[in-house]
């Protein structure tokens, strides 16, 4: 089949790119051993777990031969503005992947469709999908098939589209043609580099997850170093800054897509609404949100950061005891107490 069809196909159902490569990663292999060697990973064991199967393909997937890789964007055209609200150090920040529906579903399922479409006009063929859902090297294939290349802060960047939009990919056993590597473009710019609040960029390329905000929110399931905690600001999930500082962010589209549309008005809620929350209001406005992974007990930990980080104010401080009181997680009470010092030297001061 020519590419051509197969990037139709593709865009028919929505991806706004797609692109083939063969299955060789030696050389994203090796950075991602150098990079476990170090200790980068933190607490996400399960980067290590599988051996060589992530960087393997065919390992994971027997008879693999070819990769699909598709990009859909995801930046919600209705979200408030981004550095607006890290501006307003009261509102919850939550990174823009995660105001709307859990991709995993809506990608997982057009992949699926895109890939019965293919069968249907080149008849049956072995095949799975992913999407961040196994051991699978994301962006150095979505790299070999000209979705983009890596940039500094280790995200993919599109010359036309920045870099707000999620991977997926086809593993196939067809013999496709690549569509080939596209060159770099980040020159001598450090902007990314430069504005990590808690410099996890440590070298060009080179991130380490124990300093990184996202880590911290999202996968780490222990108590967060005190000495990162100021550094954290308002955000809650996630952290776009070395995206939202990036030049080719200029160029990236909004999506059209109505499941990552803003929901629960989490582009710009208060601190301390969301902490008021009880669990079973954690569960059912997060339904179907990639935020609800992470437990009640998790998102209370951050939001107590972040209240801890927020201006002065004796009606924040009373929330903060108010949680104190009723909550029966060592790890929350901990950030809690941590939240309350920050508030009560604020205001004495």
């Amino acid at each position: 089949m020519e590419i051509a069809r197969i990037q139709a196909i593709g865009q028919a159902l929505g991806f706004n790119a797609v692109g083939v490569s063969n299955i060789d990663l030696s050389l994203a292999e090796q950075r991602l051993l150098d990079w476990l060697a170090q200790g980068y990973h933190g607490d996400m064991a399960w980067m290590a777990h599988h051996g060589t199967k992530r960087s393997r393909p065919a390992e994971l997937v027997s008879g693999t031969l070819s990769v699909i890789s598709v990009r859909m964007d995801y930046l919600p055209p209705d979200s408030m503005d981004a550095v607006s609200i890290l501006n307003h150090p009261e509102r919850a920040y939550i990174s823009r992947y995660a105001l709307g529906r859990d991709y995993h579903k809506v990608i997982r399922q057009r992949l699926e469709k895109f890939a019965q479409q293919l069968q249907t006009e080149i008849g049956a063929f072995g095949y799975r999908v992913f999407t961040d859902s196994a051991p699978v090297l994301e962006k150095p294939i979505a790299v070999k098939a000209g979705l983009g290349w890596m940039g500094k802060h280790t995200n993919v960047l599109s010359r036309d589209a920045g870099s707000w939009f999620f991977l997926g990919e086809i593993y196939t056993d067809l013999p496709l043609q690549e569509t080939g590597s596209v060159s770099e473009h980040c020159g001598q710019c450090t902007a990314c580099i430069d504005v990590c609040p808690t410099q996890a960029i440590i070298a060009p390329y080179v991130l380490d997850a124990r300093r990184c905000i996202s880590y911290l929110t999202i996968e780490y399931q222990g108590s967060i170093p005190v000495e990162l905690r100021p550094l954290m600001g308002n955000r809650i999930y996630g952290c776009d800054d070395c995206q939202l500082i990036c030049p080719w962010n200029r160029f990236a589209q909004s999506s059209p897509e109505a499941d990552f549309a803003v929901r629960n008005g989490l582009d710009s809620t208060r601190l301390s609404e969301l902490f008021q929350w009880s669990e079973s209001e954690f569960m059912r406005k997060l339904e179907g949100s990639p935020i609800r992974r992470i437990g009640y007990e998790r998102w209370l930990r951050n939001i107590a950061v972040a209240l801890g980080n927020a201006p002065p104010s004796r009606s924040t401080l009373a929330v903060l005891q108010h949680q104190y009181r009723v909550s029966d997680s060592v790890l929350v009470k901990e950030h809690i107490q941590w939240a309350i010092e920050q508030q009560k030297q604020s205001i004495s001061g």
